[in-house]
């Protein structure tokens, strides 16, 4: 198994994607730091899991960077060392963005860019001193194409590819790889925790989202991926990765096609 004995923090880990990647991961004989806010979900999923004796809780929000450093330093002690760091945690937008008050926007922005790049940055001095190490960044297909409703999110996103494209091309040397992986809709409760214009839960499931991908599923493709040391790979249904591909060859039509199409 190629992550038996290997050491995985996951951030995002209470439920959904984290979740069900937590759980694979486990079956596969890692060792498992589980990060999020709630830290009585996390307990739950770390029972879950296959051994939890080697599953170990710690709490985490993203949008507190100043302990950050600590977080670090006993992720980093429960295991003798992390090898793998998967960015999960995130939070989602569902608002036209005439409508978005800035506050939501910066707090979108401070979450899943500054969140995301800030852990990274904290845990990358132990990665260069080992040299050795794998980032794991859960990105959206919406990371490549904006759509309605997501204007903010869509751009922490975009930023999360130009960011840790420069830093895979700095890291190189230091055997540190980077792997952007990019969901299309899954089926998890991102629609209902996601923000709307004045910053409250839309509490609402997505008919997209309801018809997306089993997590399961998705856990499944986004561990062999990471396992072979891909650079990038969108998961999600047919549409979802047509959409990549229209974007890239044919802007236009897709530009044309998005604002008609229902993503909610």
């Amino acid at each position: 198994m190629k992550f038996k004995n290997k050491t995985i923090w996951i951030t995002g880990a209470s439920s959904g994607i984290g979740r069900a990647m937590a759980l694979d991961f486990s079956i596969q004989g890692a060792n498992l730091i589980l990060s999020a806010r709630n830290e009585e979900k996390l307990n739950e999923v770390k029972k879950e899991c296959q051994n939890p004796k080697r599953v170990e809780v710690l709490p985490l929000d993203l949008a507190n960077y100043e302990f950050f450093e600590e977080k670090v330093n006993t992720a980093t002690a429960f295991f003798d060392g992390v090898d793998i760091l998967i960015n999960s945690g995130g939070i989602s937008q569902r608002a036209l963005a005439k409508d978005t008050e800035l506050s939501v926007d910066r707090t979108i922005f401070e979450t899943n860019y500054f969140g995301t790049i800030g852990l990274t940055k904290a845990l990358l001095p132990h990665f260069i001193n080992k040299k050795s190490g794998q980032i794991v960044v859960i990105s959206s297909v919406v990371g490549k194409i904006g759509t309605p409703l997501r204007s903010s999110y869509s751009g922490s996103k975009h930023a999360l590819h130009g960011f840790f494209d420069s830093l895979r091309a700095e890291l190189y040397d230091y055997n540190i790889t980077i792997t952007l992986i990019c969901p299309g809709f899954v089926n998890t409760n991102v629609s209902m925790n996601a923000l709307t214009g004045d910053g409250s839960k839309q509490n609402k499931l997505d008919s997209a989202t309801a018809k997306g991908l089993k997590p399961d599923d998705f856990a499944k493709i986004a561990l062999k991926a990471i396992s072979q040391n891909r650079q990038e790979i969108v998961i999600g249904g047919f549409m979802e990765k047509l959409a990549v591909y229209v974007k890239r060859f044919l802007p236009r039509v897709l530009s044309n096609l998005i604002r008609k199409v229902d993503v909610t």
